[in-house]
């Protein structure tokens, strides 16, 4: 990875965070004392002030997932279906974290991924906020700082040749892709105001793969290799929507409350208003399968 990325990475991931977002990420980090190595803050409530009544998103990452867990069935979950995701509540704010090996994250930043759905989310912008020490903090570094020419490299060629050189338009077009290959709750055009958000970051960002020669804007690209990187999308688009329902169908039962989460998740976009009866509480998997249509029928993708 080109020193230069993986500098403007590293500057990004220390910057300071609400000092309630380092509490509640020590105690992510406290609930798998024996696994933990890195806590990172991404997501939505990152670009927040007021985190009162929202749901921080956080990722843990560990060293092993038998270590990580007391039951051998949750880490053989996380391991076939990563990554595990749990619910937790501390010092008044509500977050939810998601489980990966070092290994695991390190893979799926990075161009042999399958899914989009890590380095999708850290091309982004991200804190990391806790570490167990500093070989952690260096090996965070380094694979978040794939997931930015991850990002490009497959955006570029599903943009038009002459605006390939502009990082606004190749990030717009790799966002509504990625976007387009989960079944997220996000309105459309939501990329752009993620770009909104943090333009001289993307910029920079763009900049430095550019001049590192992770990405060449400038190279011509044949029909042939734009209609591979089609299929690709396609192929990623299929997996990532299917992974996406075995995710949330897992997470219905592999932690208390997780009908409940995949309710509020429709509710909040869909703009329905389910609410959880005692058989669904008693049979939260069967309660998945019959919720889950609704989140595709109610298009909560993109």
């Amino acid at each position: 990875m080109s020193a230069s990325l993986e500098s403007l990475v590293g500057a990004e991931l220390a910057l300071p965070v609400d000092p309630r977002v380092a509490e509640m990420a020590a105690a992510v980090a406290a609930r798998h004392p024996r696994a933990a190595r890195a806590v990172l803050f991404y997501g939505s409530c990152l670009r927040e002030s007021q985190l009162d009544g929202l749901m921080l998103d956080f990722y843990l990452i560990v060293s092993d997932y038998a270590e990580a867990y007391d039951r051998r069935w949750l880490a053989a979950a996380n391991r076939l279906i990563p990554p595990n995701v749990f619910p937790m509540e501390h010092g008044g704010l509500s977050a939810k974290y998601a489980v990966l090996s070092e290994a695991d994250f390190h893979r799926l930043c990075g161009p042999g991924a399958d899914n989009v759905s890590v380095w999708a989310r850290f091309a982004q912008p991200t804190r990391l906020v806790w570490t167990a020490d500093d070989a952690a903090r260096g090996r965070m570094t380094a694979a978040v700082a794939q997931a930015v020419p991850t990002f490009l490299a497959l955006a570029l060629p599903a943009v038009a040749a002459d605006r390939r050189g502009d990082w606004r338009a190749v990030f717009e077009a790799g966002f509504a892709k990625t976007y387009g290959a989960e079944l997220r709750a996000e309105r459309k055009g939501r990329g752009v105001s993620i770009l909104d958000s943090a333009p001289d970051y993307y910029r920079a960002a763009f900049a430095a793969a550019r001049e590192d020669g992770a990405i060449d804007p400038a190279r011509p690209m044949d029909a042939r290799e734009e209609a591979d990187n089609a299929r690709t999308w396609r192929r990623l688009q299929r997996r990532g929507k299917w992974l996406s329902i075995a995710r949330l169908a897992k997470a219905s039962f592999t932690f208390a409350g997780g009908i409940d989460y995949l309710a509020w998740k429709i509710n909040r976009h869909a703009g329905t208003r389910i609410v959880i009866t005692p058989w669904q509480r008693r049979h939260p998997l069967l309660a998945a399968v019959m919720l889950l249509p609704r989140l595709v029928a109610n298009r909560t993708v993109g």
